[in-house]
């Protein structure tokens, strides 16, 4: 039997890439995008914190598309990297996909720290086993992270109240919003099969689980298949009504095998 088909359902821009990723590997990827991402406007609080980026011993980014809204412009991601070779700030990363982003903005190699490849998640927990040796009382960290639509902190906060407990000082500053897509009758039609045809669900956040329920809220998931990149997006799989939930790691050899292993 043939892989199954999958949606996958990250903001546009990463969408794309991983189905073009997962069509190089034989399976039939379509992108549904049940994320917006919103760039913060280089001002404000945000060109403050970057014109000062030396200031702090870390940066941690949550995400690709943190690193991507903190950079800028091209002309403004021009002069980071420039800046970049005189100062010591170390970049923290959660998983591979924020390494990569780190490095492709010209971040060095030795400066970023990230999970060890074994870890089990990549998230601020395996990040949290690699730094805490660097962590000292007085430490100036800066979080670099997503906001909500109202562009309110949006996202956990452990790894802050780790940073605070240990005598850190850290500062968060917003680089992008999140929203809920509009989904185009296409779209909407699209997600209505997939919640009873068989396709898998490629869900690598809890919250476009959120924003499916919320564009189709008269829709039962309890034939629909999910495949999630994290524990906690399948307990949020799982309280939608999804009836069966299937657990990969993030990585794209981890999630295509998972696929495969499903036909």
């Amino acid at each position: 039997m043939a892989a199954p088909r999958v949606l996958v359902t990250r903001p546009a821009h990463d969408a794309a890439h991983w189905v073009g990723q997962l069509r190089q590997c034989g399976i039939d990827a379509q992108a549904l995008p049940l994320i917006d991402i919103v760039p913060e406007p280089l001002a404000g609080r945000l060109l403050q914190v970057r014109q000062h980026l030396g200031d702090y011993a870390v940066a941690m980014f949550v995400s690709g598309n943190a690193v991507t809204g903190f950079m800028g412009s091209n002309q403004a991601a021009v002069q980071l990297q420039q800046a970049l070779t005189a100062i010591e700030t170390r970049a923290w990363s959660p998983g591979p996909g924020t390494t990569a982003a780190l490095q492709r903005a010209g971040w060095p190699a030795a400066r970023i720290d990230q999970p060890a490849p074994e870890a089990p998640q990549f998230d601020s927990e395996s990040l949290w086993a690699q730094v805490a040796p660097q962590v000292r009382p007085g430490l100036r960290v800066l979080i670099v992270r997503g906001g909500d639509a109202a562009g309110s902190v949006a996202g956990r906060d452990w790894l802050a109240a780790q940073l605070t407990a240990a005598g850190a000082e850290v500062d968060q500053v917003l680089a992008y919003r999140r929203t809920a897509p509009r989904l185009d009758a296409a779209g909407l039609a699209r997600a209505a099969a997939a919640a009873r045809d068989g396709t898998l669900w490629l869900f690598s956040s809890s919250e476009a689980i959120a924003h499916l329920r919320q564009c189709l809220p008269q829709i039962g998931w309890q034939a629909a298949r999910a495949l999630v990149t994290h524990p906690r997006i399948g307990a949020a799989a799982r309280a939608a009504g999804f009836g069966t939930v299937h657990h990969s790691q993030p990585t794209l050899d981890a999630v295509s095998a998972s696929i495969k292993s499903l036909a």
